[in-house]
């Protein structure tokens, strides 16, 4: 198994959690109907508890070992020093508004990109979205460090950038519709399903 993108990772957690939360209400409610009870529950009885118990821990960290491996980004930030980007995009931030190196960031299907960010007053965020307000990724950018993001896009699409950080009431306004676009997967999905690629 595995994840080309935050969309599908997150229905996948969706649903796993969901399963869990509903183990776990049972384990709550299971506890509460025993308290309820006029005679005490006997030492057999209190195995299944502590099996549930076991599995709820086994669970959740069985599930985040097994989504570890899985997730596109993981390997890249892992061996991020090793990785040598096919385009960089160098932005500032101040003054609440994005210093683009260009109006509209044009990303080839599959290149690494880095986006390195500097802020020269606040701390703020950069984030990307899609058309429909989903978060493709984001980070913190904070004023006098390094501030970079290694990603590589796998789908075709146009994102908008947003400060995810809160700067004061004026970082509401920090907005730049379209400012990514990545082209080019819906040709390479076609030439692998014809097997020129």
């Amino acid at each position: 198994m595995s994840f080309s993108n935050s969309l599908e990772l997150l229905s996948f957690h969706w649903m796993a959690y969901t399963i869990y939360a509903f183990i776990i209400i049972s384990v709550v409610a299971w506890f509460g109907y025993n308290l309820t009870r006029k005679e005490k529950a006997k030492s057999l009885v209190r195995i299944p508890f502590y099996g549930y118990m076991a599995f709820l821990v086994a669970g959740g960290v069985g599930h985040h070992i097994f989504t570890y491996n899985v997730v596109p980004w993981v390997s890249e930030d892992i061996t991020r020093h090793e990785i040598t980007p096919d385009k960089t995009f160098d932005i500032t931030i101040k003054k609440h508004q994005f210093l683009l190196p260009q109006e509209k960031m044009v990303i080839e299907c599959g290149e690494k990109v880095m986006f390195n960010v500097v802020s020269e007053d606040l701390v703020y965020g950069f984030g990307l979205f899609r058309q429909d307000h989903t978060m493709v990724t984001q980070m913190q950018v904070n004023p006098g460090s390094r501030n970079d993001l290694l990603w590589t896009f796998n789908h075709d699409g146009i994102f908008n950038l947003m400060s995810t950080e809160y700067s004061g009431p004026r970082g509401n306004q920090m907005f730049v519709k379209n400012a990514v676009e990545v082209r080019g997967c819906d040709k390479r999905v076609a030439m692998l399903e014809g097997g020129r690629l």
